[in-house]
């Protein structure tokens, strides 16, 4: 404190201070008071406004915010970016995949006349292809066709057998056999049941027309390799399946 009564302010320019509320000169020192104080906000505007650019030009991580990183992606290996490394030819796994293989690098003479696939096995094989396999086929395949069935042979058999051989062996040579001599015997192939049928032994028919005749009949079952018996059995004629034929050979 001073003589004058005024308190130092060490945070303010020198010169200004408070006075005592009692103090006589406070009324007449008010107007230098002012002049003060204008003149100290004259003094430091300047240095204001310095402050007040530098903070707009400071960058954003100096004001205690990050900036925000924008992610580079990498370009798309299946658009239009991702074919310059194939054209570029920097991967060669890559480009023989997308591009092929030069065939001129594998041996191959474009300019021949005759097929290629004779004498090229694959691309990844030093060595043309043979024309023999590399295995020894077995002499069963080289031995000679058996001879046809004999028709003379299926006239043997029992009709058991011959039911089996029909219905065992479809869309063969046997089946035709069989059946023929199934034939013989006096049996017949109804259409619809799809069962062979035989007029029982020494009997006539109860009821005979142009088109059905009304008699009893042994019926195999294939489902159960059974002769059955069929009594009043009415056969349509229409029904019966014609006699086959035998392959000429």
């Amino acid at each position: 404190m001073d003589r004058w009564g005024r308190t130092e302010n060490k945070c303010g320019p020198p010169g200004i201070g408070l006075r005592p509320l009692n103090s006589p000169n406070t009324v007449s020192n008010v107007g230098s008071y002012d002049q003060l104080i204008q003149q100290y906000q004259h003094q430091n505007q300047p240095q204001f406004r310095l402050q007040q650019m530098s903070s707009v030009n400071q960058p954003f991580r100096d004001q205690g915010i990050k900036p925000m990183q924008i992610a580079q992606s990498a370009p798309d290996p299946f658009g239009l970016l991702g074919l310059l490394s194939v054209i570029r030819m920097s991967d060669p796994d890559l480009t023989s995949l997308a591009l092929g293989i030069d065939l001129t690098t594998l041996g191959l003479n474009l300019n021949s006349t005759e097929n290629l696939n004779k004498t090229f096995g694959s691309p990844w094989s030093d060595e043309p292809a043979k024309g023999d396999p590399e295995f020894n086929v077995p002499k069963c395949y080289y031995a000679k066709p058996p001879p046809p069935l004999d028709h003379n042979y299926f006239s043997k058999f029992w009709t058991e057998t011959l039911l089996y051989a029909f219905y065992s062996m479809p869309k063969d040579e046997a089946q035709l056999h069989a059946a023929n001599i199934l034939y013989e015997r006096g049996w017949l192939y109804h259409k619809e049941q799809r069962r062979w049928l035989k007029r029982v032994p020494n009997t006539e028919p109860l009821v005979k027309t142009s088109t059905y005749e009304r008699a009893s009949y042994h019926c195999f079952e294939p489902s159960t390799f059974e002769i059955t018996l069929k009594e009043n059995f009415v056969l349509h004629y229409e029904m019966v399946e014609k006699r086959p034929g035998l392959p000429q050979h």
